[in-house]
């Protein structure tokens, strides 16, 4: 792998932080994701399922976890099933995890090839009570492919009509939402990368270049440094793209006098970075573009203050109208008049800021966690506020991840990413 794997510690503690949520004489499964096939023999890259990875840190297709903490055999308390090499798979894809390989990542003491599942699931589940099933419920997802986890459950699930049935989901998502300290370095380095390519970015656009060249920029960067490549699908929106907020097809050129929004991320071990700016194509902002990125740094600088410890997103969703209304205000797209008579439940603002202005991060780009749920220290989050202007031809969007911390301001771990007017132009024009 051509990331620095996390000590097997840290699976072996998100186990145990699991179990201990499970019911009495319960058995959980969670299955690794699918190789995606695109057509005829071609698929897709494989990613790991984020679960599984994050239980046991294996990363590879063709993998399931169980576990069985109440079990009076040791042996059976934590088994990891995984794919045999056979000869022709040795040929033509190289070797997979043997099963030392696997208990030194995974800290799972008890590794069997794939072949014996049924036999020992089977055999666990008579013994058992209850079976955790691995559901999506994550609120954005809208799967219209079965995955491998779906298949699994569609196929046990029916064979065990007189157990109990939970989800591991919202166990997870408590757990996945606060971040150990490993897990920060992870982001970091994302970060880190993330700004490699910016940096890179900086130095490239000019006029005429086309924004498909600067995602090239991007992933050059990010794989140098030891990146798989983007933690999402990149967004180069230069002009009026930029008013498209999940444009990606990033095939248009960037004309001098507009602005480029680029929202885009490396991925590190798995562990996402998610940054958003918003840079001139000629290396210099005009005066109106000034005031609108000004405004929309300072709806970001003012958020930042209630990323704390006791808030929720729900909290930072709410407060966030007034400090934008103020912003728009100030630039002319609201008159105080009108938004004395506006509805509340429409309230004017969001004709041009309509998204949310924070999400967490982490094994995802939309992480695991509640936004009705009280923020905690280590969480970790963006802030992403934007004004869109289709009438003026372009908008802006600017984002950072922070980490919360106990009694603290966030820290923002891409603070040395340039993001103030000067600093972008500087580095455009040196």
């Amino acid at each position: 792998m051509r990331y620095k794997p996390l000590p097997s510690f840290f699976y072996v503690k998100n186990r145990a932080s699991f179990m201990k949520k499970m019911n009495d004489n319960s058995v959980a499964i969670f299955n690794s994701n699918d190789i995606y096939p695109i057509s005829a023999d071609s698929t897709f890259k494989f990613q790991q399922h984020r679960d599984i990875f994050y239980l046991c840190g294996i990363d590879q297709a063709e993998t399931i976890l169980l576990l069985f903490p109440d079990s009076k055999d040791n042996k059976l308390k934590e088994i990891l099933f995984i794919k045999e090499t056979n000869p022709e798979i040795k040929i033509w894809e190289g070797e997979k995890l043997s099963k030392k390989e696997a208990m030194d990542l995974s800290g799972v003491k008890t590794i069997y090839f794939l072949e014996s599942f049924e036999k020992v699931f089977l055999k666990i589940c008579s013994k058992c009570t209850s079976i955790y099933w691995n559901t999506n419920e994550h609120p954005r997802a809208k799967n219209e492919t079965q995955t491998r986890e779906d298949r699994f459950i569609h196929e046990y699930k029916p064979k065990f009509p007189k157990h109990l049935h939970e989800k591991s989901n919202p166990i997870l998502h408590d757990l996945r939402s606060i971040k150990n300290n490993v897990e920060v370095n992870q982001i970091k380095n994302a970060c880190d990368i993330t700004k490699k390519g910016f940096i890179r970015v900086l130095n490239f656009v000019k006029p005429n270049v086309w924004e498909y060249e600067i995602e090239a920029e991007f992933i050059h960067e990010f794989v140098k440094n030891k990146s798989c490549g983007f933690a999402y699908e990149p967004i180069i929106a230069s002009g009026k793209n930029s008013n498209v907020l999940h444009y990606n097809t990033n095939n248009n050129m960037c004309k001098s006098g507009d602005m480029i929004l680029i929202d885009v991320g490396a991925e590190y071990g798995n562990y996402s970075s998610d940054m958003t700016r918003t840079i001139p194509v000629s290396g210099k902002f005009s005066s109106r573009q000034k005031l609108v990125y000004q405004s929309v740094l300072n709806v970001k600088n003012e958020t930042e203050k209630l990323l704390i410890n006791g808030n929720s997103i729900k909290d930072l969703n709410s407060n966030v109208g007034e400090i934008m209304t103020e912003e728009l205000v100030k630039l002319g797209l609201l008159k105080i008049k009108e938004i004395k008579n506006q509805n509340p439940k429409a309230p004017l603002y969001k004709k041009y800021f309509m998204h949310g202005i924070s999400h967490h991060i982490g094994l995802d780009t939309h992480d695991y966690g509640f936004i009705e749920k009280k923020i905690e220290p280590n969480m970790v989050f963006t802030i992403e506020p934007g004004i869109y202007i289709p009438d003026e031809g372009f908008g802006v969007r600017l984002e950072d991840v922070y980490l919360v911390n106990q009694n603290s301001l966030p820290t923002n771990l891409m603070k040395s990413i340039p993001i103030e007017i000067e600093e972008i132009e500087e580095i455009m024009n040196s």
